[in-house]
């Protein structure tokens, strides 16, 4: 399953007959343990890697690192929870280091990330401090690379 799952996050939109030769198993088999993975919620979904300033759409992408104040209770999850159900949230992780929660968020515009920040993050009672910084270029996203290589087109000349 875990040669499967590789495979997968690499590239899912492999045919399942490729994946059946280079697991040397049967079509049915891959079928079989992708539906049991799915089933048992190893893959959370399938989705593409866009670059978007190629697409030519205007997104703006945030990391925001969060000081929260986590419950006795449920320590982080509580607040990870109400933050991770804002639509404009992408990903929410807790991190060990200087911060505790760190939230990527995405929007058109820079103010409308700054908006979400002031008016929906800040005034949550276990936020504590907020740290905004916006992605200001993508080169590597998902193991794969967002620049293209200049190619030199000066010219050799020999004298």
């Amino acid at each position: 399953m875990e040669e499967l799952l590789h495979i997968l996050e690499k590239s899912a939109r492999l045919p399942v007959e490729d994946i059946a030769a280079m697991l040397d198993i049967t079509p049915a088999q891959v079928a079989a343990q992708m539906d049991e993975a799915a089933a048992k919620g190893y893959i959370r979904g399938y989705e593409a890697l866009v670059d978007w300033e190629r697409a030519g759409v205007n997104l703006v992408e945030a990391v925001i690192e969060l000081h929260v104040s986590p419950k006795k209770s449920r320590g982080f999850d509580e607040i990870a929870s109400v933050i991770a159900a804002f639509d404009e949230v992408d990903s929410v992780l807790l991190m060990s280091g200087g911060y505790d929660l760190q939230v990527v968020v995405k929007g058109r515009s820079f103010q409308e990330i700054a908006l979400f920040v002031a008016k929906r993050l800040s005034p949550l009672d276990a936020v504590l401090s907020t740290a905004t910084s916006f992605v200001l270029r993508n080169y590597k996203r998902g193991g794969k690379l967002y620049q293209d290589e200049d190619t030199d087109e000066r010219e050799c000349t020999v004298l």
